[in-house]
């Protein structure tokens, strides 16, 4: 089974945010990846978000660690789309790929509080920690080239 990177994770979500079909399909094409890769399980859940609006908090009727995880990712949406924004394209993607670190250590935090399962407590506090890293790496290298 392929195993895909945040950051090619990232590039297809932003891609299909900005509803930029042709370029969705070359990553698509290039990583041999689609929407079915997605595993089944994963989506039938995302069908199903009663309430959510990306604009406002999570739905009331969403449990804890639904809301948690939502709220974590929805905290730097808006910061992740602005940074992709920068006229460079290497500061647009470190700029862009912060908040995307930060969204993925928000929903790691998320599973150490509400989680069950010991392997993905595990990979949570690697996500935190190997993300952590990578903010850090980004903001300096942002700081000494970005204009």
């Amino acid at each position: 089974m392929k195993t895909l990177s945040s950051t090619t994770l990232a590039t297809v979500a932003t891609l299909a945010l900005f509803g930029i079909a042709q370029a969705q399909d070359a990553t698509t094409q290039a990583h041999g990846m689609g929407a079915a890769t997605m595993p089944e399980a994963c989506m039938a859940e995302a069908t199903s978000m009663p309430g959510h609006d990306t604009t406002d908090k999570p739905a009331a009727n969403m449990s804890e660690h639904q809301a948690a995880m939502m709220q974590g990712m929805m905290a730097t949406s808006d910061q992740m789309m602005r940074g992709v924004m920068a006229e460079d394209a290497d500061v647009a993607f470190a700029c862009g790929m912060i908040p995307h670190h930060q969204a993925a250590i928000n929903m790691a935090e998320a599973e150490l509080k509400f989680g069950d399962d010991p392997e993905m407590k595990a990979m949570a506090r690697a996500i935190i920690d190997a993300q952590t890293m990578e903010i850090e790496q980004l903001t300096t290298w942002i700081e000494e080239n970005a204009p």
